[in-house]
């Protein structure tokens, strides 16, 4: 596999990029060796500039479940395109993608589009803390919220993947009122609500974690959140700009039957475009501006392209037939990489919430970031590097998730098995 043109332009890069990239976790630094340059995507495959085609489990980190380039999106922005990128003013798309939206998620009575899941979850706390009239919020461990400062407290994604401090630049008062509890332990969040009484404005949690690798609830941990804040009047939100459309059609809501007061999304809405949402309870949602007090705004919010992709992408997953094609093929896939594994003597735990997923290269089953976070990082990305070699790009970090899209058939998940036997025969 010869990739000289990604080395000549990681060389460029760095000379003009922090770090060569515009996101951390795209250096591979946590895995080691050269960061790929992609020219494009078609379906379930990425091509370098050097011409090696991969099969894609990151599919830009989760939005592409219609996969790279998917006929009907790109026909959707076209049509959207020829007719202006941006308005700044309402437009008809905004209802049509908020309509879809609130039938797939019933518990969200009314949505305000942005530009980010990191502007999505910033301002639904905000929205939160304006509701309540508190300023504190609980987060829990290795789950990870975008990038505003409140927020960047024990995170996971690529803040653990590179080792870092929560971050420099992130003023201790700014995070004073953040309190950290521990993901699938009630006891820890009831404690932060007894130390602090009448205080708390929000919960925000991932309700599967996605951030510090798939991590999934345990039986009553979500249940526990739901009653916890409805005894307190602390707003629950599920974040779910990574579960949304991903683990179920209806998000982690529905999968589980917990309702949320308020809920993120992210650019899965968007066909894979910038795009994210907040939404929830109509008594809340009408605090924001300017039907309420609650300011925040976004030039780009709601912008035609975003919304036209959107309608498109979720049309094309709208059927149950779809979500049962694709939870085949995640049982074909883990079946394929535990015999495999098997065969080579090699521990993996496999975790798979819908179209979500993560090889941890550990015998300790995920439940928290302190079981996660003891993951063989170095046997993870010996793994990375070989499966990039025969041919399968994976997210180039022990806590990332991955993803499947509808064009991950039941042929691809095959060759991306031949693959996994490939490289646990040249284990050792």
């Amino acid at each position: 596999m010869k990739i000289d043109k990604s080395i000549t332009l990681f060389q460029q890069a760095q000379t003009l990029l922090p770090g060569g990239v515009d996101s951390p976790v795209r250096a591979f630094k946590a895995v080691g060796g050269q960061p790929l340059f992609i020219e494009r995507g078609k379906g379930p495959y990425l091509f370098d500039v050097d011409g090696n085609r991969y099969i894609d489990y990151v599919l830009s980190w989760g939005p592409l479940i219609t996969g790279h380039a998917h006929p009907k999106v790109i026909q959707a922005i076209q049509q959207a395109a020829v007719k202006g990128t941006s308005y700044g003013a309402p437009s008809p798309l905004e209802i049509e993608l908020a309509k879809r939206i609130i039938d797939f998620m019933p518990n969200v009575e009314m949505i305000r589009f942005v530009n980010s899941g990191t502007e999505a979850t910033m301002s639904a706390l905000r929205l939160a803390r304006a509701y309540t009239k508190r300023d504190k919020i609980i987060k829990f461990e290795g789950c990870y919220h975008g990038h505003a400062d409140m927020l960047l407290v024990q995170a996971g994604s690529g803040v653990a993947t590179l080792g870092l401090p929560d971050s420099p630049g992130v003023p201790e008062n700014t995070v004073k009122d953040t309190l950290v509890a521990i993901y699938n332990n009630i006891d820890s969040v009831e404690m932060l609500f007894r130390k602090y009484p009448g205080q708390i404005a929000a919960v925000i949690v991932e309700p599967v974690a996605g951030n510090m690798g798939v991590v999934p609830p345990i039986e009553g941990f979500l249940e526990g959140l739901r009653n916890i804040t409805e005894r307190e009047g602390t707003v629950l939100i599920f974040d779910e700009v990574m579960t949304g459309f991903r683990v179920h059609k209806g998000g982690a809501q529905t999968l589980y039957n917990i309702k949320p007061d308020l809920t993120t999304l992210g650019k899965v809405i968007g066909g894979g475009l910038p795009v994210g949402a907040y939404g929830g309870k109509r008594e809340i949602m009408q605090m924001v501006a300017p039907a309420g007090p609650m300011y925040q705004a976004g030039t780009l919010s709601g912008n035609p392209l975003a919304m036209a992709a959107g309608i498109a992408a979720l049309d094309l997953i709208c059927d149950q037939k779809v979500w049962d094609e694709m939870e085949a093929c995640g049982c074909q896939l883990d079946a394929g990489i535990e015999s495999a594994a098997k065969k080579a003597g090699v521990p993996v735990i496999q975790t798979r919430v819908g179209t979500m997923r993560t090889i941890f290269f550990s015998e300790t089953k995920p439940r928290d970031w302190s079981t996660v976070k003891n993951a063989d990082k170095v046997g993870f990305g010996k793994f990375f590097q070989k499966m990039l070699e025969n041919g399968v790009y994976l997210a180039p970090s022990q806590f990332e998730a991955g993803f499947l899209s509808i064009m991950h058939d039941e042929n691809i998940i095959a060759e991306t098995i031949a693959a996994v036997e490939k490289t646990f025969r040249m284990w050792q």
